[in-house]
């Protein structure tokens, strides 16, 4: 597809402030009974926060509801677009005493975007030959590591629910998702959901892995946003509206191992000020290695959720405003204690995590807005009370903003509508960033990674300029290996494409890093990619830039990556048995890892093991 749709917790306001409206008097035609339920220990509260109010009683919270909030109404109509499905990753942890003196392998691990601050994913390995694969609604253990006796140990079956991603700690596995209550009633044909939308996060046992067991199940009315796991800890962010029904306010609610108990109204925090939509944004500190401890809640009154950026300190989560302006609040967690510490504005939107930044005190974001009908790019420093203190604004006006990476006193910057520039940006004086450099070639790049800390590695799509029109046609894939040692003259050292207009990868996705294998102490980078060829029987003359091709090939590109050579291609390893498969996706290889010399692919269908040298086979393990 063409552009990607970020699915932010904003759509979710307009939806439901859509759907209300619709449905309004229908709903208010007939009674709805709140649930009743058993009452359990009231959970740990989070640290007090000075800038921050708390309500001293559900009738304040309701009223304030009532006064502040720009759109109030029924609610309860939430439909299945709430899901936002992500994928999440590990840092690898010490060994426990279980494990001592068991063999440790060399393997990769996920590409997260801070050292220490592990991020969910669909597949994880640890240190002893195992991997854990989330197909659909199944985790499968696998040993994988030696090949040669390389065997299913265990699967956990997730009927009903629709896991998002797993965090592997020692002998803990945690699966986090979400999952809905079944449809209320249908409106022209389409199912109605309640807001029960619950977060959910089991912790397992996996000492044996051949038999898991669970030692927690908890969950949380509400959306999940995203998590990051620090040592032993596990952030995570849900949110849900907050509207008053019936005189009653929907409160966050927590289920624990059979348990129930409401976030009390007097342990909200929220902002005195007025918003076009409210959420209860709930911030949860969860020890993965202590089944005992109770988790920290910090439940905020805040608008629309959007992205997330932790630190090894700090929590950064942004809202989108319907005015054009983000606002970001500073979550400080050490351990299982939450405080709430900063609240800032700035002008635009950030497009993901990697338009976020933290560095010697100081919080970075890249941000993209309309003012005038024109798209302008921002870049703002801000201090550790979120004040802004530098700023960079009217870059690129008028070009869409693809990519942006932060390094050091560095920022890269992708913006695209003809050309691609590249822009080289110095840090070093927060109080005055400047544009130092910039690079225009054709293409874009929708992902940047750092090759060492004077080269840049590309992902995104190769274009032709429109002969009318102030735009360009995007082709294949493009991988770009980029020189910004002179950061005055950036310089693109090499270019790979794979296929032709039609051809797409999942590291072009919002959340595609975690797709992304690269380890330059073996010159070794992989990437899946759908090859996409144009049949040129079909256009006798010359092929217009617009013209799609079909999908030929799916499945893992590996190359040798260095800057003597730039890109070489040392093979290609697919899922796809017969022709017939390439349109079903679950053959299509979606994540890539190393263990000592072999290099595992991963489709929802099975894992290959190829020799990483020569991708000669090592066999296959089939999921299901």
């Amino acid at each position: 597809m063409e552009s990607k749709i970020k699915k932010k917790a904003a759509v979710y306001g307009i939806a439901a402030i859509l759907i209300a409206t619709v449905f309004a008097t229908m709903i208010l035609d007939f009674q709805i009974d709140l649930p009743v339920f058993p009452t359990a220990a009231p959970p740990k509260p989070a640290t007090t926060t000075a800038f921050l109010s708390k309500f001293t009683s559900a009738e304040q919270l309701r009223n304030f509801l009532s006064s502040n909030s720009g759109t109030q109404g029924p609610f309860m109509l939430y439909g299945a677009w709430d899901v936002k499905m992500s994928s999440l990753g590990l840092v690898p942890r010490a060994l426990s005493d279980a494990n001592a003196g068991k063999p440790t392998y060399e393997r990769s691990t996920t590409n997260t975007q801070v050292e220490g601050v592990d991020e969910t994913d669909t597949v994880k390995s640890d240190d002893h030959g195992y991997m854990y694969v989330l197909s659909g609604n199944v985790l499968t253990i696998l040993k994988a590591y030696p090949p040669e006796t390389a065997t299913v140990l265990s699967k956990i079956a997730l009927d009903g629910i629709y896991p998002q991603g797993i965090f592997v700690n020692e002998d803990r596995l945690a699966i986090l998702g979400i999952e809905y209550d079944q449809p209320l009633y249908y409106a022209h044909y389409y199912p109605i959901y309640r807001t029960e939308t619950k977060t959910f996060v089991r912790i397992y046992d996996i000492h044996d892995r051949s038999a898991p067991v669970l030692l927690r199940d908890l969950k949380l009315t509400g959306s999940y946003l995203t998590s990051r796991m620090i040592g032993h800890y596990i952030y995570f962010v849900v949110f849900q509206p907050a509207y008053v029904i019936n005189e009653t306010i929907n409160l966050p609610m927590i289920y624990s191992n059979g348990q129930t108990a409401e976030v009390p109204a007097t342990e909200v925090r929220y902002f005195n000020g007025s918003e076009s939509y409210y959420q209860f944004t709930t911030f949860t500190a969860l020890n993965i290695q202590d089944s005992t401890e109770t988790p920290t809640y910090l439940t905020i009154m805040l608008g629309s959720a959007s992205d997330m950026y932790v630190s090894l300190q700090n929590i950064y989560v942004t809202f989108n405003e319907f005015d054009g302006n983000s606002t970001i609040y500073r979550v400080r967690m050490q351990a299982n204690n939450l405080t709430c510490e900063a609240k800032g504005k700035v002008f635009g939107n950030a497009i993901n995590q990697f338009s976020m930044d933290e560095c010697r005190d100081y919080f970075r974001i890249a941000t993209a807005g309309w003012r005038n009908g024109t798209q302008q790019n921002n870049v703002y420093i801000l201090d550790m009370n979120l004040t802004v203190i530098g700023k960079l604004e009217n870059l690129a006006s008028g070009e869409f903003f693809h990519s942006a990476r932060f390094m050091g006193n560095r920022c890269y910057i992708v913006t695209f509508k003809k050309t691609d520039p590249l822009f080289t940006i110095d840090l070093s004086n927060a109080t005055h960033p400047r544009v130092l450099g910039e690079l225009k070639i054709p293409g874009y790049s929708d992902y940047l990674h750092p090759y060492d800390e004077t080269h840049l590695i590309g992902v995104g799509k190769e274009t032709v300029e429109a002969e009318q029109g102030d735009f360009a046609w995007y082709q294949g894939i493009k991988i770009s290996l980029f020189d910004v040692t002179n950061i005055t003259e950036p310089s693109q050292m090499y270019v790979y494409i794979i296929g032709e207009r039609g051809s797409q990868s999942t590291v072009l996705d919002e959340e595609g890093h975690k797709a992304f294998l690269f380890d330059k102490t073996k010159n070794l980078l992989v990437i899946p990619a759908l090859e996409a060829k144009i049949d040129r029987s079909q256009y006798p003359g010359e092929v217009p830039p617009y013209a799609y091709g079909q999908p030929v090939y799916q499945g893992a590109y590996v190359f040798d990556i260095s800057l003597d050579h730039g890109f070489v291609l040392r093979g290609r390893i697919t899922h796809v048995d017969y022709e017939t498969d390439l349109g079903n996706e679950i053959y299509w290889v979606k994540r890539s890892l190393y263990m000592e010399e072999v290099l595992y692919t991963v489709s929802d269908k099975k894992v290959k093991m190829n020799n990483l040298e020569d991708l000669e086979s090592r066999g296959e393990i089939p999921l299901s």
